[in-house]
């Protein structure tokens, strides 16, 4: 392990799951100095420092990142650009600026035009959760075996790259590097739809009068009490994310929408081949996930929820 640390003082905006994980392997690895962050709530602030998750937290976002060669946004990607208007003149030289919100498009649109000049803007997203939330579920092995997307926009600063990729790398991460729309359009299918159909199906359930809710609850099998894990997912957070990346929801929508529709077919019209060759090829992408080591046989489809003030993941 090296001696000296990556960052001298890694700032974080949001200290919930993902921010305090971000800390905990930060600190175990070396791989920064000073850490400091920032919540709105003050009993999350001084829950962070009673923790040890960091060795300063403000009340300002700008005196948190005063210093700091490292600044994550760990918040809804909502208010990112009230954020970045907020730190913009007190963010140094030479730092980099990263987030971890799961659309890329519009943290470019929100917090780009606000970074200052000499400032290496590389927005960033940790593919990792858990269905816990706050300052005290975080641990330092949350990224390990987890795929970290970064999305620098043309022109960045390769060294700065080369540094973050280099962070998040002994976070644990595998490091991909991926173009901000294509970004948005894979996470549109492999996170945002499943989570609008989970809220969906659990609203469905909640408005039929025929069900009652002590039946919902009692003949819960594991495909609804499932989706129920999804659906208790942070309501803030996911209005911003949907409203952030609407095309890319839109368009999978779509596609899903045309799927759902050959099913309802198939269904209808008795073609059991054709029922049994999807669910067979469902079943096989499956495996390949569990085999890529991005997730256990075990099912557990909801594993993200946050407080609605901190921050973004899966």
């Amino acid at each position: 392990m090296s001696s000296e640390p990556l960052f001298k003082h890694l700032a974080l905006i949001g200290v919930g799951l993902i921010g305090s994980s971000i800390a905990h392997a930060a600190r175990e690895r070396n791989l920064v100095g000073h850490i400091s962050c920032t919540a709105r709530s003050e009993a999350t602030r001084q829950t962070a420092l009673d923790l040890g998750i960091v060795d300063s937290a403000h009340a300002s976002a700008g005196d948190a990142v005063t210093g700091a060669d490292l600044v994550i946004l760990c918040a809804p990607v909502g208010a990112y650009g009230a954020i970045a208007a907020d730190i913009s003149a007190h963010l140094s030289p030479g730092a980099i600026l990263s987030d971890v919100g799961s659309v890329k498009q519009a943290v470019v649109r929100d917090v780009g035009p606000l970074v200052p000049e000499g400032v290496h803007f590389i927005p960033g997203h940790p593919v990792a959760g858990t269905e816990q939330s706050g300052p005290e579920a975080g641990f330092a092995e949350l990224f390990d075996g987890r795929w970290c997307i970064l999305t620098p926009p043309p022109g960045a600063n390769q060294d700065a790259v080369d540094r973050l990729s280099g962070f998040w790398a002994k976070l644990g991460s595998m490091v991909e590097i991926m173009d901000p729309r294509h970004h948005d359009q894979v996470l549109a299918i492999t996170s945002h739809i499943p989570h609008l159909i989970a809220y969906n199906i659990v609203s469905t359930v909640d408005d039929l009068e025929k069900v009652t809710e002590a039946e919902v609850i009692k003949y819960s099998a594991g495909g609804f009490r499932d989706f129920t894990r999804i659906a208790a997912s942070d309501p803030v957070m996911w209005r911003d994310v949907f409203l952030n990346n609407r095309e890319a929801v839109l368009e999978m929508l779509g596609r899903f929408s045309e799927d759902l529709a050959a099913l309802q077919r198939a269904i209808r019209w008795g073609e059991g081949d054709k029922l049994e060759e999807t669910f067979t090829r469902t079943r096989r992408i499956r495996r390949e996930i569990i085999d890529a080591g991005q997730d256990l046989s075990d099912p557990d489809f909801g594993r993200w929820s946050s407080h609605p003030e901190e921050e973004e993941g899966e």
